[in-house]
């Protein structure tokens, strides 16, 4: 007979399990340390190394430059119209004042044939007020002598009657009407010229008026003439003709942009550098560049300090005559920001960026484990980084990108 088997109280199952799981626990964290402690695996073919070495850091920095003209002035059209002659192409040479494209607007001749009209007009009758104020100063001239010889006749015919009074050979009474009539004589004779000069005044101040208008009217039909002279659109300035495709039959407006003239043989070149270097240039600063073998002189002529994914823009000037060029041609252009001193020096890469220069990846002896050690770095410049302290000369760096361990201490290079 079998005897039956007493079952495990349950508190004593759950001891069990909870037994097993710690030992399991226990196990996987034994697994684990041999790997931690050989650190992350990393293939060495996916990082990049640098030996530190000493000699001069050249303060410099390469960059690479895109060839523009040195100068451009914008062809925008000033005038609506429709296009009726095309007498150059894109690409051509262009020298100021020449004749490009003709445009023709019915409604400018319009105007400026009413504008013409109008000015004629104005003219013929400042003319007819010119010819009023001469025959007014004329009549008054000839009434001014009539009247001053009447006076002169009256001051004689005066005199004798002021004579014969004296004698007793005219009455008293005759002598009192002689008197009043010359009286009468000088009044009217101070009253014309009075009204002879309100009434010039009057005619010269119209005149005047007259005058100013037609100015006015003159420079307006001068402006309407050259509005309509605009139609005819000559080259601002000489060089080569770019962005041009105006077709004969084509409607411009104004404000549209059809085209630039950029300055012949005159270039400047354009580059972008990392804003980390915007506090260490500026205007004035010099410059090289090598073309065909020959390098060539460059001065910084102008710094936008805007800041566009990283970058700003720098503009640079040829101290001498440039060689011949290529707008849009890339160049590597080499700024000068110190002088040249000894140092360590440690190739520039990606890892600078991810530790802030703050710590890097030293790989030992042997060439298989990598640890990770602060440092202290300083100028970068042309691909190199100057090496204030942590490193040692001979010492070799994983100067690659660090995101993908950046949360270990030591690497494992595998082969």
């Amino acid at each position: 007979m079998d005897r039956v088997r007493p079952s495990r109280p349950r508190w004593q199952r759950r001891a069990a399990i909870a037994a097993g799981a710690s030992a399991l626990l226990v196990l996987a964290l034994w697994q684990g340390l041999p790997r931690l402690s050989l650190g992350a695996p990393v293939r060495l073919a996916d990082v990049d190394l640098s030996t530190v070495q000493a000699g001069q850091f050249r303060d410099d920095l390469v960059s690479r430059a895109t060839v523009a003209p040195l100068q451009s002035v914008l062809l925008d059209s000033v005038e609506d119209g429709r296009v009726e002659a095309v007498l150059v192409h894109d690409g051509a040479t262009v020298t100021r004042g020449q004749l490009m494209f003709r445009l023709s607007s019915p409604q400018r001749e319009q105007e400026l044939l009413a504008r013409s009209a109008e000015v004629a007009q104005q003219l013929a009758n400042l003319s007819s007020l010119r010819s009023q104020w001469v025959a007014a100063q004329a009549a008054q001239r000839r009434a001014l002598t009539q009247a001053e010889f009447e006076l002169a006749s009256g001051r004689r015919n005066h005199g004798r009657t002021a004579e014969l009074a004296a004698a007793g050979f005219i009455s008293p009474a005759a002598l009192q009407d002689s008197t009043e009539q010359l009286a009468q004589q000088q009044r009217l004779l101070a009253q014309l010229r009075a009204d002879g000069a309100a009434e010039l005044a009057t005619r010269e101040q119209s005149l005047r008026e007259m005058e100013r208008a037609v100015q006015g009217l003159d420079k307006r039909l001068q402006a309407q003439r050259a509005s309509t002279d605009a139609l005819s659109v000559r080259a601002p300035a000489t060089g080569r003709l770019t962005g041009f495709s105006l077709q004969v039959g084509e409607t411009v407006h104004p404000g549209a942009h059809l085209g630039r003239v950029d300055s012949a043989a005159q270039f400047k070149l354009v580059t972008r550098i990392d804003e980390f270097h915007l506090g260490r240039i500026a205007s004035g600063q010099h410059g090289s560049v090598e073309i065909a073998g020959q390098r060539h002189a460059l001065t910084v002529a102008r710094i936008d300090p805007q800041v566009k994914d990283g970058r700003f823009s720098v503009e640079l000037i040829f101290d001498a005559a440039p060689p011949p060029l290529q707008v849009g041609q890339s160049l590597d252009c080499r700024l000068t920001l110190g002088a040249s001193s000894p140092a360590l020096l440690l190739g520039d890469g990606a890892f600078h960026a991810d530790s802030g220069g703050a710590w890097v990846f030293v790989l030992d002896a042997s060439g298989r484990e990598a640890q990770r050690r602060p440092v202290r770095l300083g100028r970068r410049a042309a691909g190199l980084i100057e090496v204030l302290d942590g490193l040692r000369a001979g010492e070799r760096v994983i100067v690659s990108s660090y995101r993908p361990f950046l949360q270990a201490s030591t690497l494992r290079l595998q082969p």
